[in-house]
């Protein structure tokens, strides 16, 4: 959508939106942005980015800044009318007070960093064409002489004195905080950091006709910032035809992406950071969340310390569908919308593994699909498990230094991972030391992967196998089922069992259910304990796809076949792992 034809498109409404900047009073021995412009004029690159970064977090911004101007775009797709209203900061971000401020030419991860810690992000090119329409303030773009200095504080310094003296000269028409654009190139996202991930996206400038100065461009690396660069952040919530929707979700999708688009559906919708780890002190661990690819996101969490002695036990969990990595991850809820926060805690329950064995480091990676969903993300890609099978690899290469097994797991659509996995490889190396579908067996194929799995557990004796799984195509979900009966886990994980009975001699044996999960629940293992299913009968007609796995469903699922498999725990029993769980009370 280029400027244009988003004229016709175009409507600003007003009203009491409440998006704006999440940052603290600016404190009234705050610097001004003179002050912070003295302060940072002779720093190299890095450590003036990270004083104007900490200026911005601590609250030290315009109060005109803080309010975020609604911009509302309708289109139609497939014969459809869509709306979607944004929110996009009144101007550039700056530094300083509303009488002496300095707008900021940042590098995009420096921007980025900002952006996340604010809820926020950047815009794309169709998003800064819509602002520059919708801008009730419209200042001439004011180029300076090309030349070295273009990246020197005084030329930013003397650029912003030019727009400021644009910008007061408006102030008798439209106060500040009214939509002012024009006077600044955007840093924005873009399909083509896809391929250049280490360049910066800028885009705009437009003059008074509308037309922009600079198209889009990603020719300079993410270290070039002069000063007709811009930051101008967006709001991560939008409203598309009067619901909540993330800008994400909006950007990515092929319906809605034309809204706030021009470069089709959005693989990028944010910049990639160097990763950084974080310890937590608390529970002798440290975290590490990167984009593993453009739209994957990782985080790995591993033991300190982190001892070359002890076998490295790498576990891949593939997260379900909808959770984010830190609503898996878990911790205790805050409100009654943290739910999701409060249904698997794998980090509480890979804890409680840590101080069950201590002769392994177990390492947990956190694979979060950028839709949140592994079989909406395989359809999409269509590399038949490719991409998945380096992903996998990759992880594991951080680890040569280490005596390093895999494992590979995941609940819900993250069986979707596995499998893609499975059909990317010619055999299952021997370097997967178990597999482990924690009620995510929807995708299994008994002709491309029953013959594959007897293989890879017939090589040799440390293969393990786990599969849980309930009967699914019993419960009602508001009063009707939600599973065909050959179409969930119950059907196709008892399918998987029937097909290895070939190969392999199994025992059953049963436990009663209680009142709270009723049903009775079947061990069925083989090959001494290195092949189990634990399936759960439903009379009740209750979904346990959830109550499986945060019933220390994962604990289970990674000490079967070991000499801990019931040790401290039990499958279905109340949660084993509560004083690990972040933010939980301590233990009396």
């Amino acid at each position: 959508m280029r400027f244009g034809m988003a004229l016709g498109w175009l409507l600003v409404t007003a009203g009491a939106w409440g998006q704006g900047l999440p940052l603290p009073p600016r404190a009234g021995a705050a610097a001004s942005g003179s002050i912070v412009v003295k302060a940072v004029a002779e720093l190299p690159l890095r450590e003036r980015e990270a004083r104007l970064e900490a200026e911005i977090l601590r609250g030290n911004v315009p109060d005109f800044l803080r309010r975020f101007c609604p911009v509302s775009v309708t289109n139609v797709h497939a014969g459809r009318t869509n709306i979607v209203t944004f929110f996009a900061a009144p101007d550039y971000l700056a530094v300083g007070s509303d009488e002496d401020y300095f707008l900021t030419p940042l590098t995009p991860q420096t921007a980025q960093r900002i952006a996340d810690a604010l809820g926020c992000s950047l815009p794309t090119r169709a998003m800064v064409d819509v602002i520059y329409g919708a801008a009730d303030v419209k200042l001439e773009p004011h180029p300076m002489t090309p030349g070295s200095t273009m990246t020197a504080v005084p030329v930013f310094a003397e650029h912003n004195r030019i727009v400021r003296t644009q910008r007061v000269a408006a102030l008798t028409k439209h106060s500040a905080g009214s939509l002012v654009a024009g006077h600044k190139k955007d840093v924005v996202l873009s399909n083509r950091l896809t391929n250049a991930p280490t360049k910066v996206a800028i885009y705009g400038w437009h003059k008074t006709d509308g037309k922009a100065i600079q198209p889009l461009y990603t020719g300079h690396t993410s270290a070039w910032v002069d000063y007709s660069h811009g930051v101008r952040l967006v709001a991560t919530n939008v409203e598309v035809n009067g619901r909540a929707m993330s800008l994400a979700s909006v950007l990515r999708s092929r319906e809605l992406s034309a809204l706030l688009s021009d470069e089709g559906p959005m693989a990028v919708t944010a910049y990639p950071l160097p990763p950084v780890w974080k310890t937590n002190a608390m529970f002798a661990e440290r975290t590490m969340t990167f984009a593993l690819r453009s739209d994957v996101r990782a985080q790995i969490n591993e033991p300190l310390p982190l001892g070359e002695a002890k076998p490295l036990k790498l576990i891949l969990y593939a997260l379900p569908n909808g959770n984010s990595i830190e609503e898996t991850a878990g911790r205790q809820p805050a409100s009654s919308n943290d739910w999701r926060f409060d249904i698997q805690h794998i980090a509480a329950q890979t804890r409680f593994l840590r101080a069950a064995d201590t002769n392994g480091n177990y390492v947990v990676a956190y694979l979060e699909a950028g839709n949140k969903s592994w079989p909406a993300w395989r359809k999409a890609h269509r590399d038949e498990g490719g991409e998945i099978r380096g992903m996998v690899e990759e992880l594991a290469a951080r680890y040569t230094n280490h005596s390093t097994r895999v494992t590979l797991s995941g609940h819900s659509g993250g069986g979707s991972f596995i499998f893609g996995y499975l059909g990317a490889v010619d055999e299952i190396p021997a370097s997967i030391e178990r597999i482990a579908f924690l009620d995510s067996t929807y995708a299994y194929d008994p002709e491309q992967h029953a013959a594959k799995l007897t293989r890879w557990l017939k090589s040799s004796s440390s293969p393990t196998l786990c599969v849980l799984a309930y009967d699914d195509a019993n419960g009602l979900l508001n009063g009707k089922p939600f599973v065909s009966l050959r179409g969930g886990t119950w059907f196709r994980s008892q399918l998987m069992q029937t097909n290895l009975t070939s190969a392999f001699t199994f025992t059953r044996e049963t436990r009663a259910g209680d009142d709270s999960f009723p049903g009775t629940l079947h061990r069925v293992s083989a090959r001494n304990g290195h092949v189990f299913f634990w399936l759960k009968e439903n009379p009740a007609r209750k979904i346990f796809h959830t109550v499986q796995v945060e019933r220390n469903g994962f604990i289970k699922a990674m000490l079967s076949g070991t000499e801990l498999h019931a040790s401290g725990y039990e499958y279905f029993g109340p949660r084993a792992y509560e004083r690990w769980i972040e933010g939980a009370p301590p233990e009396r």
